[in-house]
Formats: structure tokens, sequence, C-alpha cells
């Protein structure tokens, strides 16, 4: 069974004391951080993932998730969305430069492949249309922070939904830190082609550095560019997400999503604001570990949803969406590959 955490109104849960769920959120991300330094190749987002899967299954007590569910629910939104926009401050139009117009541009085609095959394959298999697209999001831009980012936009949140969405893309990204390097020295890849193919397939950013660093230093370096220009695109993808979200909610009864959300309009000013060149490197080197605090308290937020028994229950067909749309995504991005 999966435990949702409900979406309750912020106003005084400060002063009513039940900021426990946000004290423990922040605390599991300033330890992943902490790992992080001292292991690099673990990401703090994954971490913080597996702690709050792990603190799932450790605390069995309903009255302890009770009392933490206000802070955690004002993490998994709140402070997510604050993560992205000072994501968005890692990025510039100096890195789409870098890799080239074109590439880029294949790059944009490569996300809009993955979800639509996503989208088509979930059709098919008769999978929940958020569901489908929560999977499609992950793949095919960033992994679980785009699951929460199109999480939060959705009219009708499910967060045992982006809990499947979430442990899927650890487990197929898991994978492609193995698959990858192996494939890339069976063909006899070229560095920037390598570089190319394995940021543009791979979900998570952590999980590009880990399979990129296994091949070799310059593959590393195109791999993250290539992987940053997927991460770009998480802003239109979100803008045109909640604009059909208030065409299908017209007409309806309850509150609809803004046309264009205030996060991703904040994302698009941070990268503008990076790419102008203004900002010390040690500012930006700071609104990064700041990132990685509230994007880690917000990864652990969401772990807490995810409970295997959950997972199962789910069925086979989320894991054959997410299967199939990671062939999509590869297959796609070996082929910008080919040309760049």
């Amino acid at each position: 069974m999966t435990h949702a955490i409900t979406h309750r109104p912020t106003h005084g849960w400060l002063a009513s004391g039940r900021w426990t769920g946000l004290a423990v959120a922040l605390a599991a991300a300033a330890v992943a951080v902490a790992i992080n330094r001292a292991v690099p190749a673990l990401s703090p987002l994954l971490t913080c993932i597996l702690m709050g899967v792990a603190a799932r299954h450790a605390v069995a007590r309903p009255a302890a998730w009770t009392v933490m569910q206000p802070g955690l629910a004002f993490a998994a939104r709140r402070l997510l969305r604050a993560g992205i926009v000072l994501l968005g401050l890692q990025l510039s139009l100096a890195d789409i430069a870098a890799v080239g117009w074109t590439t880029a541009a294949g790059v944009c085609a490569v996300v809009a492949g993955g979800i639509a095959a996503a989208m088509w394959v979930g059709r098919r298999l008769g999978l929940e249309r958020d569901q489908a697209a929560l999977i499609a999001c992950g793949f095919s831009i960033c992994g679980a922070a785009a699951v929460a980012g199109l999480q939060s936009v959705l009219r009708r949140p499910r967060r045992d939904e982006a809990a499947t969405a979430i442990a899927l893309v650890v487990l197929f990204g898991t994978l492609m830190i193995g698959v990858a390097p192996l494939a890339v020295a069976a063909l006899g890849l070229g560095d920037r082609t390598a570089g190319v193919w394995i940021g543009g397939s791979v979900h998570e950013v952590a999980q590009v550095v880990a399979a990129s660093g296994l091949v070799g230093t310059a593959v590393l370096k195109i791999a993250v560019l290539v992987k940053l220009m997927r991460v770009l695109c998480l802003a239109p993808v979100l803008a045109g997400a909640s604009w059909l979200e208030r065409r299908r909610g017209a007409g309806e009864s309850g509150a609809l999503p803004p046309p264009v959300p205030l996060f991703v309009v904040a994302f698009v000013g941070a990268v503008a604001l990076r790419s102008t060149g203004v900002l010390p490197a040690g500012s930006v080197h700071d609104a990064a570990t700041v990132q990685g605090l509230l994007l880690g308290a917000a990864m652990f937020a969401l772990g807490t949803s995810v409970h295997w028994t959950g997972i199962r229950a789910a069925g086979l067909r989320p894991i054959a969406v997410a299967g199939a749309t990671t062939l999509v995504v590869a297959g796609l991005a070996a082929i910008v590959a080919a040309a760049a």
C-alpha cells in the first residue's frame, strides 16, 4: 500500500509545531550532500530518494507520518519549485553554443520523441494518462526532478504515481550506468559521439556523470553539456502541461493551474541571468549548494511515498512503458550522436 501525502494548506503549520517533516527532510538532504562531497559518485538526489524509501519502510507508526505530513508536503511542492528555479542558474546559452545548435535541436527532438513514445505506449497498454506523463517526463528530460516538477502542475496529482515513476527512474537509470559504457566500448564510439549519446539517453544528471565518467574525462564533459540541454527542455514542457491541464479542467469546479507556472517563469529568468555572465562564480556555486539541499529535501519527501507493495500493485504496465521509453530515447540519442 502506498501512503499518499496530502496537500494541505501551509499557513499555520509552523505555528502549530507541525514542522517535523520539513526538518527531517532538510536534515536528510544535508546528510546526502555531505555524503556526496565525501563520495562524489553518489548522487545526493538519489541518496535522498533512497533515504525516504528506507524511512517509509522503517517507521511503521501511522502517527509519526501524520505529524510529518504537512512538512513533507511543503518540501515536496514548495522546496521543489525553489530548487528548480535555482537549477536554472546552472544553465546558460553558452552551454547550447558549446555543443552546437544542430545538436541542441536534436536533443529537443529526443525529448519530444521520448514523451510522445511514452504517452503512445501508455495509451495502448491502458495506463493512466498522468502516470504515463510522469514516466515520459522523467525518462525524457531529467529524471526525478522532472517527475516531481510535472506532478506539481497536475490538477489531481497522485503521490503514488509519482513515486512509481521515480522508482523506475532509479532502476532503469542505474542499469544504464553499466550498459552505456559497455555499448560505447563494443561499438568503438569516439569521444564526441559517446558523450552526445550518453548525455542524450541516460536519465538523471548524476547517472550521466557516472556512466560517462567510466568512459573518460573528454566524454564526461560533452555528456554533461548535452544532459543540461535536456534539462533546459523542462521549462517549455511544464508550461505546455500546465496549459493542457487548464484546457482539461475548463468548466470543472476547483482551482486551475496558471497558464505558465510562476516557478517556470523564474527558471527561465534564472537561465537568462546566468547567460549574462554577471554572476560571480562563487554565487553560482553557492546557489548550486542551496539547490542541492532544496531538491534533496523534496526527493526525500517523495521517497517517503514509495512502498514496494504499492509498486507491485501498479503491475507491469508502468515497467513496460519505462522500458519502451528508455529504448526510444536511447535510439533517438544515437541518431543525434551519429550526426554530431
